[in-house]
């Protein structure tokens, strides 16, 4: 991504830190979340080049919770590099708008169109990245935001994926073998559609 100047710029790139920097003290996370908000705001102090996947340490990343007209399931990929059933999502490259990124992401990754992104923070998880041909391990600092489908639900597989699938919310909630972190967010879904 090419660096944007213009006069301002600057400036404009403060406010929007601010507000991201507000936005993860906003985020509540539960007892038994790993990685509270400041974390991920140590993180984003540590370098102007968190947002970059060149940041060889780790760099946040932009994940969608991909949610069906009916709030009932979620639009999983089985990522082909991991190799596990995981949420669409994907690396900043440079852009500071994480919920911008989950919704670019949830969009490549799906084929769907009329998708729409929640602008607060869903949930947070920083997790290890193995080294694998040149690329060293690192962390991913991830930013997560619910994305909900509006129209079709018909998704077509790109190359990231092995497969997607509607996975039903509940099943992963109650599935022993699912990712720790997509049954903390099942879990947090869950509890937010009882609240309402």
């Amino acid at each position: 991504m090419r660096a944007l100047h213009f006069p301002g710029w600057s400036r404009f790139l403060d406010t929007f830190l601010a507000s991201f920097r507000a936005a993860l003290q906003r985020f509540s996370a539960s007892p038994d979340e790993a990685f509270a908000p400041a974390t991920f705001l140590a993180f984003l102090d540590s370098s102007p080049d968190v947002f970059r996947r060149e940041h060889v340490v780790g760099h946040f990343t932009g994940s969608a919770w991909l949610v069906s007209g009916d709030g009932e399931r979620v639009l999983l990929t089985h990522h082909r590099k991991l190799g596990r059933w995981l949420q669409l999502g994907g690396h900043a490259d440079g852009d500071r708008d994480l919920a911008r990124v989950a919704l670019r992401e949830a969009e490549e990754e799906s084929g769907l169109g009329g998708l729409v992104v929640e602008p607060e923070i869903f949930d947070l998880d920083r997790h290890w990245i193995p080294s694998r041909d040149s690329e060293a391990g690192h962390w991913h600092y991830d930013v997560r935001f619910v994305v909900r489908a509006t129209g079709d639900e018909a998704f077509a597989v790109s190359e990231e994926s092995l497969a997607l699938a509607w996975k039903p919310i509940g099943e992963l909630l109650a599935d022993p073998i699912t990712d720790a972190s997509l049954r903390r967010m099942a879990k947090r879904w869950m509890e937010r559609r009882a609240a309402t």
